[in-house]
This record gives C-alpha cells, sequence and structure tokens, in this order.
C-alpha cells in the first residue's frame, strides 16, 4: 500500500476533526497526520498520496496557516504525487463561495507535477458557487459541518472511493 499522509490547516478544529475521520477510515497513523501550522513543507516528500484540507474563511480564503504553507509547498517537487483535496465551509452563509479554499490549494499545486484525485459528484448540496466545481464535478470531499453534517458520512464514503486507493 501506498504511502499517505494528511496535511491539513484548521482554526477552529473542524478541518482537524475531519483529517481524524479520514485518517481513520483509512488506518492512516497519527504520525502520518500534520497540521500546516507546525509542519515544514519538505515532509509533503516522505509520501506518495497527499491528502490536503483547508477551511475555507470569508469570501473563499485559505485557512491562515495554508498561507504561508502554501508557498513552500509548491516549491516542492511533486512529480508523481497523487493529490486529494478535501474542506470545510460555509454553504448557506457564504454560498457563492463555498470551500473555495480547495481550488485555491489545486490551482497553486497544479504545476508542481502531481495528479489530483478524488473528484465527486455534487450530489445533495445546497450551495450556490464554489469554484471547486470543474467538468460538472467537485475537486474533492466538500464538508459542511454548519448546516450539513448529516451528509459528511455519505460524502467522505464517496470520496474515499473516488481515490481508488
Amino acid at each position: 500500500m501506498k504511502k499517505i499522509g494528511i496535511f491539513y490547516g484548521s482554526s477552529s478544529g473542524t478541518c482537524k476533526d475531519l483529517a481524524e475521520k479520514i485518517a481513520s477510515k483509512l488506518n492512516v497513523a497519527s504520525e502520518d497526520i500534520h497540521d500546516v501550522a507546525s509542519t515544514g513543507a519538505d515532509a509533503l516528500s516522505n509520501y506518495e498520496i497527499l491528502l490536503l484540507g483547508s477551511s475555507t474563511w470569508g469570501l473563499g480564503d485559505l485557512q491562515d496557516d495554508w498561507e504561508s504553507f502554501l508557498p513552500k509547498a509548491t516549491a516542492q517537487n511533486l512529480n508523481g504525487k497523487k493529490v486529494g483535496l478535501f474542506g470545510c465551509g460555509d454553504s448557506q452563509s457564504y454560498s457563492d463561495t463555498f470551500c473555495d479554499a480547495l481550488a485555491t490549494i489545486k490551482a497553486e499545486l497544479a504545476s508542481t507535477g502531481c495528479t489530483f484525485i478524488g473528484s465527486v459528484k455534487p450530489l445533495n448540496y445546497s450551495y450556490d458557487s464554489t469554484h471547486c466545481e470543474e467538468d460538472g464535478k467537485l475537486i474533492g470531499l466538500l464538508a459542511d459541518e454548519v448546516n450539513e453534517s448529516d451528509m459528511t458520512e455519505e460524502r467522505m464514503e464517496e470520496w474515499l472511493a473516488a481515490l481508488g486507493l
């Protein structure tokens, strides 16, 4: 099995909780779960599969810790690595920028040689718009723990299946 590293940024703990749920489902050890606030980007090189998570703040902004981590991550050679994206947002209060931080991460990492995995159909979501939709699919797991927490488990299972791990 390929080595999986989970990297997340979390201000309120919601994205951290989601990262830990994902780790549990995939049997990823706790030492392979990294808070980007206290992890160097060189740790990305230790893994073949990277699962990257961020909450979205304001009008589509990255979680604060990703602001400093992402430029360092883009400087890494991610050639041949598979990257899955997951994140948290508020589909009602910010229905036109829902989970847009993930689209920022994807755009910034697009030139690093990685391959993105885990797109899913946007079924049963209540947002109006997101930059996370491409070709009729979402670029990763989009969770709304504020308004739609009852859907997180089903959405996570669909995304995990789409990762093909």
